[in-house]
């Protein structure tokens, strides 16, 4: 069974910068879609970047020119670098991989990111 394993998250001061990995094991078959979805507390949970596997990005626009997608598709890795954050960055970052970017075949165990003003 595919397992996706999150590393990155934590306390950060406003303005500061964080980078969050998700790298997938027991993969067979080739990724298109990978990318970062978060969860605020009280709040749905919403794509924040998608990636392709020729490239192709895209961003919520809350945090288009702070935050970077890539990936590493030898090493079925997904990166989130993170800059400039706000307090109202502050929630549980899942990364996905496969499926669409609207319905995601897997899920990461979530990890926090924490921004302190």
């Amino acid at each position: 069974q595919v397992q996706l394993v999150e590393s990155g998250g934590g306390l950060v001061q406003a303005g500061g910068s964080l980078r969050l990995s998700c790298a997938a094991s027991r993969i067979t078959f080739s990724i298109n879609n990978m990318g970062w979805y978060r969860q605020a507390p009280g709040k749905q949970r919403e794509l924040v970047a998608g990636i392709s596997r020729s490239g192709t990005t895209t961003y919520a626009d809350s945090v288009k020119g702070r935050f970077t997608i890539s990936r590493d598709n030898a090493k079925n890795t997904v990166y989130l670098e993170m800059n400039s954050l706000k307090p109202e960055d502050t929630a549980v970052y899942y990364c996905f991989m496969g499926g669409t970017y609207n319905y995601p075949a897997y899920w990461g165990q979530g990890t926090q990111v924490t921004v302190s003003a």
